[in-house]
């Protein structure tokens, strides 16, 4: 018996009701990738410039994200992003801010 064989890929997981969501998948991938560099760049504590930056960008990209977003999986990735942006951003402050040597 035949039977239908669906493709399955990231924007399918995305868009689980059918419909593109470009605005939207675009946030949840752009916070995610934030969130990787904020936490990634944390490992070296001389980079707190930038890990504090983009970790403070990727918590806007994330909290307008879930503002705007329409399916479970955006908000799944959104979250993971959020969460990695934010432990990049506290960490960063703690090494030095988003100004440390910079000003004052």
């Amino acid at each position: 018996m035949a039977q239908a064989r669906t493709q399955r890929n990231l924007l399918s997981l995305l868009n689980s009701d059918g419909k593109d969501h470009p605005v939207e998948n675009t946030l949840a991938i752009v916070t995610v990738v934030f969130g990787a560099i904020a936490v990634f760049t944390t490992l070296s504590p001389s980079l707190h410039l930038i890990s504090s930056w983009v970790g403070l960008i990727g918590i806007g990209t994330g909290l307008w994200g879930q503002f705007i977003s329409s399916t479970t999986g955006e908000r799944f990735l959104l979250i993971i992003g959020l969460g990695a942006s934010a432990v990049g951003f506290y960490l960063g402050l703690a090494h030095g801010g988003l100004f440390g040597g910079v000003i004052g």
